[in-house]
């Protein structure tokens, strides 16, 4: 008796390329799906910004071209060249100083010349203008020492875009002085002492050595400040400078003009990426490899004493004077002496809201930083890798344009709803994502994922691949892994990558103020809807609180300076 052959499976009709690539789709697991399932979603506002690039201008776009867009773009790019010109001059000076050289309290400045990233470049703009101004103590005391009248002298105006050049450099430059001192002090001990046996001075090593070897770093480092720069949305509209940012928000609110809100939100992310991508360029062309392992701390420190050392303490000292004394200073003598007007029952409303919001958004996004962290852990292929790369653009891309992003879709998925709610069941939904506490704290999670997957990705890295095999020995499913043995060991990268987002979301001001819930204030919108109405002294308090949340990444990497600074 014969057995009767299962019959062949009928050849597939699919083009070879689409087989091989339906076949992979189907060995993905739940992981990998996940992890490209939320890059599709948090990469969604950007699509459909950039998706906008091919469409036909809009009725307004010829007027915008020709009245303000080349304003918007000359004050951009002038705005990014000369707070990422000053940044790296602070910045890199500061971090040789502290790296390569000694004088008196050099461990302290190297800590304090972090404070300045705890005050937003929005509140040093609103102090700024109260003590330079005409009624201001400078300008009072000058004319009670000189006798001089309005009209007898000539005072810098802070509301310029030079002042806002030097008030968003002064707050930034934290960022390149980060990057620039980790550099200096892995600098390979052979090229410092190989300058100094062939008789460079210390100004020659710096420039001829140091520099160029430091040179990827300080890169990285000013593009975030250029970021940072094309984010800013309180300092420039408080000043009158007109860029992108400025401009997508009037456009959208003031103007009611969306499809040209949206034309400007695509070509600022055009203009973003080509920066990004000049800056990945730059790095790649300047790979230096170093075989030190020990870095600055086998080095001789260049002794400074006299009038040198006074200079080393003067460079310190001076932008984190102008960066966080005196704002901070400014701050508290007005909340001191308007104490009746700052803390009011208004004061502790606005600040629920933003612990609220922030708890909210620090959460999710430590949630979907470690899902993406481990899905690439578990599954490391390029598509996997490239989706949480992908997730992790939006940092890049200013809080204006994400805000358009997400604000847009939103209202057309309401509308959509609601029209097949009507037709069908008789019954409108309103408005189920717009103007809701959801929708912002989307945004937020779009804007900084990549704060808190940097944080989360990097502590998974040290953990060893042989407690994953260990855990599949014991039959562990990889949830399981992941709650009872990866949680715990890197608990300390979610606690510091859900940190930055919590602060990084209370004080941001474009797209809160674009998507905020209605009668829905954070405490950033309330210091900027005060600050507009030139109500300085009751912002005052609420700004000090703004600082003083700041504080906290401020002191924790003052901290860890600190730490690593006794074993050098």
């Amino acid at each position: 008796m014969t057995t009767p052959q299962r019959p062949s499976p009928a050849p597939s009709r699919l083009h070879p390329l689409a087989q091989q690539a339906l076949d992979r789709l189907r060995q993905l697991d739940i992981w990998s799906i996940g992890a490209l399932t939320i890059a599709l979603i948090v990469a969604a506002p950007m699509l459909f910004i950039g998706s906008n690039l091919f469409d036909a201008p809009s009725d307004s776009w010829d007027h915008l071209a020709e009245t303000v867009l080349p304003r918007y773009v000359t004050n951009s790019v002038l705005l990014s060249i000369g707070v990422g010109l000053s940044t790296i001059a602070i910045g890199v000076s500061t971090a040789w100083l502290v790296s390569v050289c000694e004088f008196r309290q050099r461990r302290l400045w190297e800590a304090l010349l972090l404070f300045p990233l705890a005050a937003p470049a929005y509140i040093l703009a609103y102090t700024y203008t109260e003590f330079l101004d005409f009624s201001g103590p400078v300008q009072r005391l000058l004319r009670t020492m000189f006798g001089w009248e309005f009209g007898d002298y000539w005072f810098p105006d802070v509301r310029s875009l030079g002042g806002a050049i030097a008030l968003l450099a002064l707050t930034l430059y934290p960022y390149v002085y980060l990057l620039a001192r980790v550099a200096f002090r892995e600098q390979s001990v052979c090229a410092l002492e190989a300058s100094r046996v062939l008789g460079c001075s210390p100004w020659r090593s710096f420039w001829r050595v140091a520099v160029p070897l430091a040179r990827p770093a300080i890169a990285a480092g000013t593009a975030l400040v250029v970021m940072e720069t094309l984010n800013d949305f309180g300092t420039v509209d408080y000043f009158g400078v007109d860029t992108f940012t400025t401009g997508i928000y009037r456009t959208w609110f003031a103007v009611g003009d969306r499809p040209a809100a949206i034309q400007l939100a695509a070509v600022l992310l055009v203009f973003v990426f080509v920066l990004l991508a000049i800056e990945r360029f730059s790095r790649n062309q300047a790979a230096y490899f170093q075989t030190n392992d020990t870095g600055a701390a086998s080095v001789s420190r260049y002794q400074l004493s006299g009038g040198r050392a006074a200079g080393a303490i003067a460079a310190c000292a001076l932008p984190v004077f102008f960066g966080f004394v005196l704002p901070a200073g400014v701050l508290l003598e007005m909340a001191v002496d308007n104490a009746d007007q700052v803390f009011i029952s208004d004061f502790w409303k606005f600040a629920r809201n933003s612990l609220l919001v922030a708890g909210v958004a620090a959460l999710v996004a430590t949630i979907v930083a470690t899902f993406l962290a481990y899905s690439v852990r578990l599954n490391p292929r390029w598509a996997i890798r490239l989706s949480a790369r992908v997730a992790s653009l939006g940092y890049a891309v200013p809080g204006s344009a994400i805000a358009v992003g997400v604000m847009i879709p939103a209202g057309t998925l309401d509308n959509a709803i609601d029209s097949w709610m009507r037709s069908t069941f008789g019954i409108s939904t309103g408005l189920l994502f717009s103007g809701t506490m959801a929708i912002l704290v989307f945004a937020y999670l779009v804007r900084f994922l990549a704060v808190s997957f940097n944080s989360v990705e990097s502590s998974l890295g040290k953990v060893p691949p042989s407690l994953d095999e260990a855990s599949r020995s014991l039959g562990y499913a990889p949830a399981k892994t992941l709650a009872e043995i990866h949680v715990p060991l890197v608990w300390s990268g979610l606690l510091t990558g859900a940190m930055a987002v919590f602060v990084d979301v209370m004080k941001e001001l474009p797209a809160t103020l674009a998507l905020r819930p209605f009668n829905f204030d954070t405490l950033a919108v309330r210091v900027y809807n005060l600050a507009s109405d030139e109500r300085l002294a009751e912002a005052s308090g609420l700004a000090l609180a703004l600082v003083a949340v700041g504080m906290v990444p401020a002191l924790t990497l003052a901290w860890q300076i600190s730490r690593s600074g006794r074993r050098v």
